[in-house]
């Protein structure tokens, strides 16, 4: 795997912003075989973290290797993957200009089954929010740990940068960043729903509101597959979660051209 490290100005943000990206390496010894198109993972960071996290914290660089994907890694900031109130316009960043440039300058396939995204906490709330309100733009969605209920969160930020994000606290449930409206009208809408991915431990204090999403999406008849177990908001169960939705995603595994003698 080549591992890239991008700054670039988002004409979304209208600021320059950094991306860390694995892209399969074609040729030489230990080169895939494939020069792709390659599908293209979106991975998410949380509130705390950057752009480099998932490599810093996970071995996803050793799991995707082989494999015809990339993974790209954008940063986000504070904004909750959201359209702020007051600030700048992240989800239409991140779910229509930042696939146009990584598909402009990468060998990625443009197709809607071959674009996946995911994100653990504040990430895994960008995620589930990307796949039910752009289910054109991406395949599969998958939250680990996700901040999935925006009243929460709202309650949870310090007041002021809360009301950046979200605006007014009456305003959040029934709007585009309510998680559960999302998903009421996704199911109403008759779309394709991209394929939906949940996991939380069960000591994590977001347990309750993954559950209650969970519950939700079930009555809806969403194709969400959920699964917990023990653990907490930690990196060692986000690692193993990234290495289990690698397993599920649609990829069919490069081969390797044999090393010269």
């Amino acid at each position: 795997m080549a591992w890239l490290h991008i700054e670039y100005y988002s004409e979304t943000l209208r600021m320059p912003v950094p991306m860390e990206v694995l892209l399969p390496q074609h040729g030489g010894p230990r080169g895939t075989a494939s020069p792709g198109p390659y599908a293209a993972l979106y991975l998410l960071h949380g509130r705390t973290d950057n752009q480099t996290a998932w490599l810093r914290r996970t071995s996803v660089e050793r799991y995707v290797e082989g494999l015809p994907l990339a993974v790209v890694m954008p940063a986000a900031h504070l904004s909750w993957y959201t359209d702020m109130a007051c600030g700048r316009d992240y989800f239409q960043f991140i779910t229509r200009e930042l696939p146009a440039i990584c598909e402009r300058n990468f060998p990625l396939a443009a197709e809607r089954e071959q674009r996946f995204i995911a994100g653990l906490s504040m990430g895994g709330y960008g995620a589930l929010k990307a796949g039910l309100l752009a289910p054109d733009r991406f395949g599969a969605a998958a939250s680990f740990s996700g901040a999935l209920d925006a009243a929460q969160a709202f309650d949870r930020l310090e007041p002021r940068q809360a009301a950046d994000i979200f605006g007014s606290r009456d305003t959040v449930e029934g709007s585009v960043n309510d998680l559960f409206a999302a998903a009421e009208k996704l199911a109403r809408s008759g779309e394709r729903v991209p394929d939906l991915y949940q996991w939380c431990g069960t000591e994590d204090f977001l347990y309750d509101a993954n559950v209650r999403f969970r519950e939700h999406a079930a009555k809806l008849g969403l194709p969400l597959t959920y699964e917990e177990g023990p653990g907490g908001h930690e990196w060692k169960y986000w690692d193993r979660c990234v290495e289990r939705l690698l397993q599920r995603l649609p990829l069919t595994a490069c081969s390797t051209p044999k090393e010269e003698e």
